[in-house]
């Protein structure tokens, strides 16, 4: 699949998620076979950018190319104003952000907010296009709610624009992550558009992302919540699209070593204090499917050095006796 005139190596991409696709965990699914990555949502309003979670997600050095950043905001100048500034600091690819369902988003009219208001999504999609050199891209629910589904005229709008690729994702923003996503409007839209169009949502398995491909007619799927503390999802679902069989799941040890990798890029990018309380959420993930995975959160939740944080780490995933069932 091209976008624009980048060439990806394969349809699996990650999805862009708040507080979880930094830069480590965006470099580790890279490694693992997802053939994009976007960064975390940055907003449009640059008189953030300061802030210490804004200048974290600025920071690319060390980026597997290419580099995909997605910004969100509501106002057609702001958001090219941040496109070309993510482009100076080294994006090569801008995504739009209009699917993001969270309260604090849409309140203010941004995120999946903006399908209510077509005639904004037009001038945006072609403020941004006209600002940057580099391709633009958009991601969006299905509509707003379930009576006023628009992902059609939305993504016709967004081809109109010059948008290189659409992801969808298989709900509307009512629906938030309950229920069941659904794909015959990305397959409706996937079937009217000449550009890429991305399929999304709870696609969780090699078996799914093959269904979906197929169902949909989509040229990739993006994996979101699936991969947190799976990044190797990509290489088991790559392999079994291309020969249809499973690979097996790796064992305890090989998930904690490289889970210490993991927790290493974390303190180096986060500092060490820092680095330990974003770290818990990953190990959680990470430790989710094992035996005593309970017992091991609260222990491990109680610790604030990086230390005694990759000790009790190796003494949990390194055990030989760990099982491959839920707590």
């Amino acid at each position: 699949m091209r976008i624009g005139t980048i060439q990806l190596q394969g349809p699996l991409l990650l999805a862009p998620m708040a507080g979880i696709t930094d830069l480590p965990f965006r470099n580790l699914c890279r490694r693992f076979g997802a053939s994009l990555a976007f960064s975390e949502m940055i907003s449009a309003d640059t008189s953030l950018w300061a802030s210490r979670k804004t200048q974290t997600r600025l920071n690319r050095e060390g980026e597997i190319p290419p580099v995909a950043v997605q910004i969100l905001g509501t106002d057609p100048g702001r958001l090219a104003e941040a496109a070309r500034l993510n482009v100076d600091l080294g994006a090569q690819i801008i995504d739009i952000n209009m699917g993001c369902p969270a309260k604090k988003v849409c309140k203010v009219a941004a995120g999946s907010a903006l399908l209510r208001d077509e005639a904004l999504v037009a001038r945006i999609l072609e403020a941004v296009v006209a600002a940057v050199e580099v391709p633009v891209t958009l991601k969006i629910r299905t509509g707003w709610d379930l009576s006023s589904r628009n992902a059609l005229n939305i993504g016709r709008i967004a081809e109109n624009s010059g948008i290189a690729m659409l992801t969808i994702h298989g709900r509307t923003r009512a629906c938030k992550f309950s229920g069941e996503a659904e794909y015959e409007t990305i397959r409706q839209v996937k079937q009217s558009l000449g550009i890429p169009v991305v399929a999304n949502g709870d696609i969780g398995d090699e078996k799914k992302a093959e269904q979906v491909l197929k169902f949909t007619g989509a040229d990739a799927i993006m994996i979101g919540r699936a991969a947190q503390g799976r990044p190797w999802i990509f290489r088991h679902i790559a392999h079994y699209l291309a020969s249809g069989e499973q690979l097996p799941q790796p064992r305890p040890a090989w998930i904690g070593a490289l889970l210490l990798e993991h927790l290493d890029a974390l303190y180096s990018l986060y500092g060490a204090r820092h680095g330990v309380r974003i770290a818990r959420k990953h190990i959680a993930w990470y430790s989710r499917q094992m035996q005593g995975a309970a017992q091991f959160r609260r222990e491990i939740n109680k610790v604030e050095s990086t230390r005694d944080q990759q000790q009790l780490v190796r003494r949990f995933f390194f055990d030989g006796r760990k099982g491959e069932k839920a707590a």
